[in-house]
């Protein structure tokens, strides 16, 4: 009897120290991090955020092939691929969820709310329900705050100074893929300060982008204000060419709209805001749970403004800008 209760000791010691099959893969395994992404994988400066959130990992020390694995998901600019996208990397099984953009991040939670996510190049979280508060975000999901509402009075200054003409501006963005409410509310609280009327309007297509500005350009003092906006940052050469044609003033989301020929704009600098939301990824795959950690608004802002393009329009650019402006274009 001795004997069969020291076997039976022993065998129960020895089921402690040996780890279930599910627990020895979980400590084995390689952390997963997925990235879906609404743009191009031919964008140059898609890719350079990309870089910029590798960059970041890398310096918390996750190299993407040693001890971490990234796998990326391009949208190429269509609505349409966002859930199907979202469930191949749920799919993965991966340890966390970059989702760009809040199309991306509404089609990813409507997948999951589980697997823990960290959202880029989003401007309203807390209006689609995406988190509780920017403190406390709460559930699975924090992220990048990319512009708060006070660009819109940023981006409607720059435009009456260099048009002090200006009576009229065209808000061009698309619902479904920016957060166009949150910008339009935004500009019409701004807009009376500087006598400007805000003629909101989306679009979808390249053929919208050229009628709707040949539409509106003919009435006069008028100029365009571009949203961060997956649907126009694909046609972009579109938009720019249109408004170099129609001689209308605008003011982009993104420098590249400038370096592409467009006339100038004020933004966070997007490379800066990827490498950032490597700590909040950082943090998720060491324990931290995701509503805890609070949503980080974007600290590195940049004007650019394109010279050329200004004396094509014949615009008489304001000292002010050009002193204010981080990089003029010649």
């Amino acid at each position: 009897m001795k004997s069969r209760r020291k076997f039976i000791t022993l065998v129960g010691a020895a089921a402690v120290g040996w780890p279930r099959s599910g627990q020895a893969q979980q400590s084995t395994r390689t952390p997963r991090v997925a990235v879906l992404v609404s743009g191009e994988e031919a964008d140059l400066d898609l890719q350079a955020r990309l870089s910029g959130l590798r960059q970041g990992l890398e310096r918390l020390g996750w190299k993407d092939g040693r001890n971490i694995q990234v796998d990326v998901r391009f949208a190429e600019g269509r609505p349409d691929r966002f859930q199907s996208l979202a469930k191949q990397l749920i799919a993965l099984q991966p340890n966390l969820i970059v989702a760009q953009t809040p199309p991306v991040v509404a089609a990813v939670r409507r997948e999951t709310r589980e697997i823990p996510m960290v959202f880029v190049d989003v401007s309203d979280p807390i209006g689609p329900g995406f988190i509780e508060s920017v403190a406390r975000p709460g559930g699975n999901i924090t992220g990048m705050l990319s512009f708060e509402p006070g660009v819109i009075g940023k981006w409607l200054a720059m435009l009456k100074e260099i048009a002090p003409q200006l009576s009229r501006v065209m808000m061009l963005g698309n619902s479904k893929t920016t957060a166009f409410d949150y910008f339009q509310r935004a500009a019409e609280a701004a807009a009376p300060t500087f006598g400007i009327e805000i003629l909101p309007h989306q679009v979808t297509t390249a053929a919208d982008l050229e009628s709707a500005i040949d539409a509106f350009a003919p009435a006069g003092a008028g100029s365009l204000m571009i949203l961060p906006d997956t649907a126009i940052l694909v046609h972009r050469e579109v938009v720019i060419a249109s408004a170099a044609r129609r001689r209308l003033p605008a003011v982009y989301p993104f420098s590249h709209f400038v370096r592409a020929g467009g006339l100038m704009s004020y933004s966070h600098e997007p490379v800066h805001q990827f490498r950032l939301a490597a700590s909040s990824i950082d943090r998720i795959l060491r324990g931290s749970k995701p509503g805890d950690i609070p949503a980080q608004a974007a600290t590195k802002f940049q004007m650019v403004l394109n010279l050329k393009t200004a004396n094509a329009l014949g615009l008489a650019v304001p000292p002010g800008i050009l002193v204010a402006a981080d990089e003029v274009i010649e």
